[in-house]
């Protein structure tokens, strides 16, 4: 068989015109007056007043401690009242803390005194708003303060009344501690209430501050007088002590330790302690709390640890 033979490829002839690329746009170099878009003038906000602002220039006009100080004693203050509504007997009177409270109440409500009588003033009729707008903040800051105090004081008082007898002897002089019935016989019940610390003398009143102590043997003396008055005179004298402890059984009741609180961790590791009674003859460690766990345990078992500033009362 004969093979067909092959066309030879095809050429075109090159094109003689030469291909001009188009040139690149020209360059806009700004001037040295001209502004860039990164420095462009942008337009001012208008200055708004802040209240946090207006606080701390009061009390930097006010008060001769900084804001953080007091916005910490603030928050402090909160969580003691939180802790103090919680738990079920009294904590320890924080008394530096509530120094420096009463403190700044009394010198806020001299500032706002001072405004009120100022915004009165015909000659200062210009700053009128922003003086009367500082009046409202400051009342309102003043009032949520003023509430915190009063509540826990409130709360306090509640707890001393309905547990007078045991705080008076957990305070009480160690020669003045109660006697057993063989020991001594007491012919009015006013004769068993134990003598309060010293106050004058700095002697520890722990957990109660010292103007609660005045109050606590005063408010117990007049209730074993009304007690006695009433129905304890008509027994016999050994019957009439308020703290009886015959047949190892007291009439003073204390507060419940095991109630429960909610408490979280803030630390890494904290244990829960379980204290003696219930079948424990001696104090053992429980569970293990861990940073930012919320629990709810016993108050006996975390008393110590919130001493300790290793768990907050919610």
């Amino acid at each position: 068989m004969k093979s067909r033979p092959v066309a030879p490829p095809l050429r075109y002839p090159q094109s003689t015109h030469s291909v001009h690329r188009a040139a690149p746009p020209p360059q806009i170099i700004p001037s040295p007056t001209s502004p860039t878009p990164q420095h462009q003038p942008q337009p001012q906000k208008l200055s708004t007043m802040d209240i946090d602002d207006i606080l701390a220039s009061v009390d930097r006009t006010a008060d001769t401690s900084t804001p953080e100080s007091t916005a910490l004693d603030h928050q402090l203050l909160t969580r003691f009242w939180v802790a103090e509504r919680a738990v079920p007997e009294l904590l320890p009177w924080p008394a530096s803390l509530m120094e420096r409270m009463i403190e700044r109440v009394r010198r806020q409500i001299e500032s706002i005194e001072d405004l009120a009588a100022s915004s009165t003033d015909p000659m200062q009729t210009a700053n009128a708003a922003t003086t009367n707008l500082k009046l409202s903040i400051l009342q309102s800051d003043l009032s949520r303060t003023q509430y915190l105090i009063r509540s826990l004081l409130r709360q306090r008082l509640s707890k001393l009344t309905a547990h007078s007898m045991h705080y008076l002897l957990l305070i009480s002089r160690p020669a003045s501690q109660p006697q057993s019935q063989s020991q001594t016989d007491s012919s009015r019940p006013e004769d068993s209430i134990p003598e309060p610390p010293d106050t004058e003398e700095d002697e520890d009143t722990s957990p109660l501050s010292k103007e609660e102590v005045t109050f606590l043997h005063a408010h117990q003396t007049l209730l074993a007088g009304h007690y006695g008055s009433s129905f304890l005179n008509s027994f016999p004298p050994q019957l009439r002590r308020l703290d009886d402890n015959a047949g190892g059984t007291s009439m003073v009741q204390g507060p419940d330790g095991k109630e429960v609180v909610f408490v979280r961790c803030l630390v890494e590791e904290s244990r829960v302690v379980v204290p003696p009674g219930d079948g424990v003859e001696v104090e053992v460690e429980g569970t293990v709390l861990r940073m930012g766990e919320v629990w709810a345990v016993r108050w006996e078992g975390v008393k110590g640890a919130w001493g300790r500033g290793e768990v907050e009362v919610l």
